[in-house]
């Protein structure tokens, strides 16, 4: 799932897409329902090269498509249809603020590393006890989100970004759990992964499902600006239980 600034009641039915893009970058689109009491952040760990500069994410605003994860999931139609066609920065001084960029019914800052945390706004940030359990993502950077303020907290289009990769040879997924301050060993996953591939990684095809048509026939392309490639297949995966609190590499 992903990491909160702040104690969050419930987040389920969340959907990631991924996929390679050029010179070694990758493509993330993130979705989720959740009930929260107060303004706070989601956090997406992602695995960047080190020193990586604050401008190195690009965001991706799907205002305009927030039926993305639907037409998605028309890739997989039932068989009995299945030949049918289808920032945040404190006003209080100090180091320099990160860059905050409007992305549709969000605010989103690229935190470089753990330490650049400092740069956000307090209440957008995770206590820093939580850093402490998980040292692999020291050398981590940070996708953060911000919902706007008057915007549902529950319905909201999905969340997309392009990223530089340390490692240009797998698919990262951002699926470890942090949603009241503690990171736990286990988590409670409700998961539907997608991606493509581009031929450099492999998929352990016991585990994901190949849409029976090309991609261009059941997304729409000009809305998904470049995230989707309409001419390969897409995959599935279902990940639902308790399992160990981690991210997903393949």
């Amino acid at each position: 799932m992903c990491c909160f600034s702040r104690p969050v009641e419930q987040v389920s039915n969340t959907k990631i897409f991924a996929r390679s893009s050029k010179a070694g970058r990758q493509l993330i689109v993130y979705s989720m329902q959740i009930q929260m009491n107060e303004e706070l952040a989601m956090i997406l760990p992602i695995p960047v090269p080190k020193n990586s500069p604050d401008d190195a994410v690009r965001f991706i605003s799907l205002k305009e498509y927030p039926a993305f994860f639907d037409d998605m999931a028309r890739g997989w139609p039932p068989p009995s249809a299945a030949g049918a066609t289808r920032g945040f920065a404190s006003s209080f001084g100090g180091p320099k603020p990160l860059p905050v960029v409007d992305v549709g019914d969000f605010s989103a800052s690229f935190v470089p590393s753990v330490k650049d945390f400092s740069r956000l706004d307090e209440r957008f940030r995770l206590p820093d006890a939580a850093w402490d359990q998980l040292p692999h993502y020291r050398d981590f950077g940070f996708a953060v989100f911000k919902l706007k303020e008057g915007k549902s907290k529950q319905n909201v289009h999905p969340m997309a970004f392009e990223f530089p990769r340390a490692d240009a040879t797998r698919l990262f997924f951002p699926t470890v759990h942090i949603h009241d301050g503690k990171v736990h060993p286990q988590a409670e996953f409700d998961h539907t992964l997608y991606c493509q591939t581009t031929g450099g990684e492999s998929l352990p095809m016991m585990e994901w499902s190949e849409s029976p048509q090309l991609a261009g026939q059941f997304m729409n392309w000009k809305k998904a600006q470049g995230i989707v490639d309409g001419d390969s297949h897409a995959y599935v995966r279902t990940i639902r239980g308790q399992r160990k609190n981690e991210d997903i590499l393949v």
